[in-house]
């Protein structure tokens, strides 16, 4: 049998360079808390009305934020009873939360329902949504099921992505760059953060961030962009304030 070989480190490197965050017209803002549970996005969300949000977790504070600005979030996951919602929330701001318990997948069947299934469920002809995913590592089977005309729906992606590790195993490099390269045909990058929850592995001098939360914006909202060149952004924090800092690699957004 022939043993599969790795990923060169000049492969690496031009997978990393796919990812390089630009500046855009529309500046980053944060959404939600300053550490886990709160996201840069591009300031373009007028005329945003909804997001879908996979994944809630322990914390609501990102959907939160989004409802104070009048941006209803979808939010699904099997885990958990419902949004995470302080006590003394008024019964007119529930309006902006929509909850399945479902984890979003491959299937709708289940525990399961598709992205598509999902979006077409609420908002089927809005094509200027929000999506927020943080699902451990299910987002590269829901990049991979979903068609292309329910991904351009969406103005504003962040995911956070699980595993890039993987990225020195040939199997993993050849499937991580065709599920970027789906997102990419049409998005462009605008924001790399690392989770510190993770230290960054390290390989032939190459520091890869296990997970990275990327924030991307649809091609036709921009009309200028230049390379990202300052990291750490001044509104990011880490995800775990009590944990060692670990800034974005240089390799990730220097020429």
């Amino acid at each position: 049998m022939t043993q599969e070989i790795s990923p060169t480190s000049d492969e690496i490197l031009n997978f990393i360079r796919e990812l390089k965050p630009y500046l855009t017209e529309h500046p980053l803002i944060r959404i939600g808390p300053n550490h886990d549970s709160g996201y840069l996005l591009p300031n373009d969300l007028l005329g945003i009305k909804n997001c879908y949000s996979a994944g809630v977790g322990i914390s609501s504070d990102f959907e939160i934020g989004l409802a104070n600005r009048k941006i209803r979030s979808f939010m699904a996951d099997a885990s958990v009873e419902g949004p995470i919602l302080p006590s003394n929330t008024p019964d007119s701001f529930l309006s902006y939360f929509v909850f399945d318990k479902k984890f979003v997948g491959l299937t709708d069947s289940g525990d399961y329902i598709t992205l598509k299934t999902w979006v077409n469920n609420y908002t089927p002809n809005d094509n200027n949504l929000i999506l927020q995913m943080d699902i451990e590592g299910g987002e590269y089977e829901v990049i991979q099921s979903t068609p292309n005309d329910i991904f351009d729906k969406f103005r504003i992606i962040v995911i956070e992505f699980h595993h890039l590790q993987l990225l020195w195993d040939r199997e993993s490099f050849e499937n991580l760059k065709v599920f970027f390269g789906k997102i990419l045909k049409n998005f462009t990058v605008v924001h790399l953060h690392p989770n510190n929850n993770v230290a960054p592995f390290i390989k032939d001098g190459i520091s890869i961030p296990p997970v990275l939360e990327i924030t991307f914006i649809r091609n036709d909202r921009v009309t200028q962009k230049t390379p990202a060149k300052t990291f750490p952004h001044q509104l990011d924090f880490e995800s775990a304030a009590n944990l060692p800092s670990f800034p974005l690699p240089q390799e990730w957004y220097s020429s």
